[in-house]
């Protein structure tokens, strides 16, 4: 319970981005057009998995699942923040801020799991070749992918749980344009505040850390791999099969450790405002360009459907 001198908070403010508003309608344009690109991007990759046969492989149906988790973590933050930079801040119900906390985490960890089965993917492609087909089958794909997800949603059932019993009393400003786990935390009065924090931190270096560990392991693995192969060609043909995803990687992770890496002071705390934009935005758009423009097999599905389209637009 609030004590008498303070107020329960029922209502979440949102204050965005503060000091760009003079800026509002050009932020709104172009985060409204790069969130059209995002989704027009990550639903093309998903509908041609779905409906292309030679694209019924684990590579393509992991691809999907990652490009699915890209599309649901921008859709759970940008309309929020269109919303924000439009008015100039947000105001929001606290059921509305804890969900939104709770699907942005799901959204965000399922993509490191997602990422850690398609490096596993790709060492067994190039390091057991003959046998890939039969370690790789469409039930281990299946249950890897469930079991992403499932363990993710578990994991961090717990932490929400905690969340809803918690009170948030005084303050109800969050400076920032969603409802990120560390300013939302801090509005909270709780005695079990810091249970969270180190229940979290334990999370965090399960999700983050271990599936980051694996895919480092998987790639040393390849690139013995590839080394011992005698051939350029070879060469070549087994490192392209993993370009696109170690390019991923590389994003990826490379976002989160510019985010999360960084002092925790006032100052960077603002700057991690405008960092967060790396892994909810340009990570989000670029996946999908990366397996556009790096493998044929997609290029080839897309030149396929823009050749079916304009046949039919030339018939009628």
């Amino acid at each position: 319970m609030c004590e008498e001198n303070q107020t329960q908070v029922t209502e979440i403010h949102l204050l965005g981005f503060r000091g760009m508003y003079k800026y509002k309608s050009l932020l709104f344009i172009v985060f409204l057009l790069t969130y059209t690109l995002i989704l027009a991007g990550n639903l093309l990759i998903i509908l041609l998995v779905s409906t292309m046969d030679h694209l019924q492989i684990p590579m393509f149906i992991f691809l999907k699942h990652l490009s699915t988790a890209d599309v649901l973590i921008t859709t759970s933050v940008v309309p929020m923040m269109l919303h924000i930079i439009l008015f100039e801040e947000g105001t929001f119900s606290l059921w509305v801020c804890i969900l939104q906390l709770y699907f942005f985490g799901i959204f965000g960890f399922v993509q490191c799991f997602i990422i850690a089965v398609m490096s596993y993917d790709r060492y067994l492609a190039i390091c057991h070749p003959l046998r890939y087909s039969s370690l790789m089958g469409p039930d281990l794909c299946l249950q890897l992918i469930i079991g992403s997800w499932s363990l993710v949603i578990v994991l961090l059932l717990s932490e929400f749980i905690f969340i809803v019993q918690f009170n948030f009393c005084g303050l109800n400003y969050i400076d920032h344009f969603f409802c990120d786990f560390g300013p939302t935390i801090k509005l909270a009065t709780s005695d079990f505040i810091s249970i969270l924090t180190m229940e979290d931190f334990i999370i965090s270096i399960f999700v983050l850390f271990f599936p980051f560990a694996f895919i480092i392991l998987t790639y040393f693995c390849i690139s013995f791999t590839i080394l011992k192969t005698s051939s350029a060609n070879g060469k070549r043909k087994a490192f392209s099969t993993c370009s696109s995803h170690l390019t991923t990687v590389c994003l990826y992770y490379g976002t989160l450790i510019t985010v999360y890496m960084a002092p925790s002071d006032e100052s960077s705390s603002e700057i991690n405002k405008y960092r967060s934009l790396l892994y909810i935005v340009v990570a989000p758009l670029m996946n999908p360009i990366i397996y556009s423009l790096r493998n044929h097999e997609i290029k080839r599905a897309v030149r396929k459907v823009m050749s079916h389209v304009f046949t039919n637009e030339s018939k009628r």
